[in-house]
């Protein structure tokens, strides 16, 4: 198997993180009660519209959350790649 390089792997991680939050953010807007609906279905039948308040979502969250999601995703993808790579004994070439 190839070694993975734990940065780019990383960065990689981070954008497909962040691209798959936009869409959600996008369908969550555009198709509100479709998405309760499939987070209700995700969750075995528990009712999230019990505890759902329509506020208003800011560009200032919105950032943070993605912010946070880059983050998170990107320190996740380096360690991954840096275990495979060690666990399989690729560490060293």
């Amino acid at each position: 198997m190839t070694k993975l390089n734990p940065w780019k792997f990383g960065a990689v991680l981070s954008v497909t993180v962040l691209i798959n939050y936009i869409l959600c953010t996008i369908f969550w807007y555009a198709f509100t009660g479709p998405s309760l609906d499939f987070i209700n279905g995700l969750f075995h039948g528990m009712d999230f519209r019990k505890i759902f308040a329509a506020t208003p979502f800011s560009v200032g969250t919105f950032v943070y959350v993605l912010i946070v999601f880059a983050v998170w995703a990107y320190i996740l993808g380096v360690v991954y790649a840096t275990m495979r790579n060690v666990l399989l004994g690729q560490d060293s070439k």
